[in-house]
């Protein structure tokens, strides 16, 4: 399928300065990826991270030194429109400041969280390529880091009618993004167009499986759906980059509402992770915090961070899954 598309004057200039900047950066970081590479081939460990989703209201920079101090392992960073890391938001100054930050933590950084479905309107498409690229040129400015992956939900709709337009639009962003070391990952979402592993698989298919092509896993947007946890992670576990965890509870109205991860107990977090670790997956396990949970009056992003940690650690130890640091 060629997924090629006519770009503005401006975009064709943005478009060959990302790729100058990205190759420049992956040639001169050459040595430091084997030896990232070999080091977490040798410790076999999983990350525990937070992602500043939960965190509205402190800065980048002061969320990566408290999850830090907390004891966290790594961060996925918000880069959706409104929120702190938005692109248009963070200067110069201050990417070299969070550069800084992660660099004195030694919090890894894993994922961007962005927000671009596709749409019926070029413009819109268009805009969000652009915000794809500015997320990856993001990256590239705070971390050395390879294999960053930049999430992303597709949206509503019914999936017949949307998929075409997921295949074309997602294997847009792996093509235009195709000189950084980030990996585009899709988001299954509950209510959304693409509500599950299989769906999300038919769209790698038809792009041929792209290497920087891969998916989010996160169960609660499949519980009660009739996806059982086992079968799921095995379906989705060796295309799955980033992993998201929160908890989901079925309402007496029979709709859905999501909780801090492990506050419910409606996920078994440690078979999840133990499951995941016996099919190679050495990724990051994120706690993402809802707009649900976010969004009511009184919400404080310092417990939430605090909450998310204890309960997912115990989980991680449950597990017998090592992070890094810790010895098997």
């Amino acid at each position: 399928m060629n997924v090629k598309t006519m770009l503005t004057n401006s975009e064709k200039h943005h478009r060959r300065r990302f790729i100058k900047s990205t190759l420049a950066t992956s040639g001169a970081l050459a040595a430091g990826t084997c030896l990232s590479a070999s080091t977490a081939k040798k410790n076999h460990s999983m990350t525990l991270g937070f992602s500043t989703y939960g965190s509205r209201g402190i800065t980048t920079e002061a969320v990566i030194a408290l999850l830090a101090k907390t004891g966290y392992d790594a961060v996925e960073i918000t880069c959706t429109k409104g929120f702190d890391a938005a692109p248009e938001n963070v200067t110069l100054l201050r990417r070299q400041n969070i550069r800084k930050v992660l660099s004195d933590t030694g919090l890894q950084l894993t994922s961007i969280m962005e927000h671009t479905p596709p749409h019926s309107s070029k413009d819109i498409n268009d805009a969000n390529l652009v915000r794809i690229q500015k997320a990856a040129e993001f990256v590239a400015d705070i971390t050395d880091a390879q294999h960053v992956v930049i999430q992303t939900v597709l949206g509503g709709g019914n999936w017949d009618d949307k998929k075409n337009l997921f295949v074309e639009q997602v294997g847009r962003w792996v093509e235009e993004t195709s000189g950084s070391p980030t990996t585009i990952c899709i988001k299954p979402h509950r209510g959304g167009g693409m509500d599950n592993p299989e769906k999300a698989l038919w769209i790698f298919r038809q792009l041929n499986n792209p290497k920087r092509l891969r998916m989010v896993y996160d169960y609660s947007h499949y519980i009660y759906t009739g996806l059982e946890l086992i079968p799921t992670i095995q379906q989705a576990a060796s295309k799955t980059a980033h992993i998201a965890v929160k908890d989901t509870v079925k309402q007496s109205d029979g709709k859905f509402r999501f909780e801090l991860p492990g506050a419910a107990g409606t996920i078994n977090f440690a078979s999840l992770l133990k499951q995941f670790y016996t099919l190679g997956y050495r990724g990051d396990i994120s706690c993402e915090v809802s707009g649900m949970v976010w969004g009511k009056p009184g919400y404080d992003p310092r417990t939430a961070i605090q909450v998310c940690y204890e309960n997912i650690s115990k989980a991680f130890a449950l597990a017998k899954v090592p992070r890094p640091g810790t010895v098997q």
